[in-house]
């Protein structure tokens, strides 16, 4: 579960002047729920995601991820829920280029001290999951765009979060490749009752989750049940 309350981040730009990405921002999303975050370019939306991944700290405000106010967390806690408890999707990929998709896919296990044997069931489970078991040796110069991201979901997913980040995860990508991108982040919400967490900037995209939050200057203006 995801929680903030009166969640606000103010970036002070010269003296006397400051920019709030994040103005008292309260949402609440529950485990299994596909939820989408939707507005305009400097809205909020990307920092949203940072107070929620534990990636910045807000200026003032809580966030609660599973019921534990991750303020209260030190350095190597926080390091630990971002490898074990959330999974990040990137607009870009980042994968490694000179890692095979199987290396980029085992990384955040690695970084996690996980055994050998579960590196590898978890490695090989969610590759096949996303349809690249065949070209879990393949560099990523050698994949689609789309292919690179989905090396990326299941390198996001192999830690087993309870959370997954997506930051515009089909923003590098065709209409038909990202509608695909989408339809497997949608299989994985309902497969593994999987709790994701979407910004993009395509209402169509958006719409494709259960909830749909609206942002502008910083704050949620409406929220849409889209009923899928």
């Amino acid at each position: 579960m995801i929680q903030t309350f009166n969640l606000t981040k103010v970036y002070n730009i010269t003296e006397g002047i400051e920019i709030h990405a994040l103005n008292d921002v309260n949402i609440e999303i529950k485990k299994g729920e596909f939820v989408s975050v939707m507005g305009p370019s400097g809205s909020g939306k990307t920092t949203l995601l940072n107070m929620i991944g534990a990636l910045d700290n807000p200026t003032s405000g809580i966030v609660y991820i599973n019921r534990t106010n991750i303020a209260h967390m030190n350095d190597k806690q926080l390091t630990n829920l971002r490898l074990k408890e959330i999974g990040f999707i990137f607009q870009f990929y980042n994968l490694v280029p000179v890692l095979s998709a199987y290396e980029n896919v085992e990384l955040p296990m690695l970084f996690a001290g996980r055994a050998k044997q579960e590196i590898e069931r978890n490695v090989n489970k969610f590759l096949n999951l996303v349809g690249l078991s065949e070209k879990k040796d393949y560099l990523p110069s050698e994949l689609s765009g789309g292919e690179q991201q989905r090396v990326a979901i299941a390198r996001a997913l192999c830690n087993e979060p309870s959370i997954l980040i997506a930051d515009e995860p089909t923003g590098e990508l065709d209409t038909k490749m990202g509608m695909e991108i989408i339809k497997l982040l949608r299989e994985l919400n309902v497969e593994l009752n999987q709790t994701i967490l979407m910004v993009t900037h395509d209402p169509t995209i958006g719409a494709l989750a259960e909830r749909m939050l609206k942002m502008r200057d910083g704050k949620i203006i409406d929220t849409v049940i889209t009923n899928n």
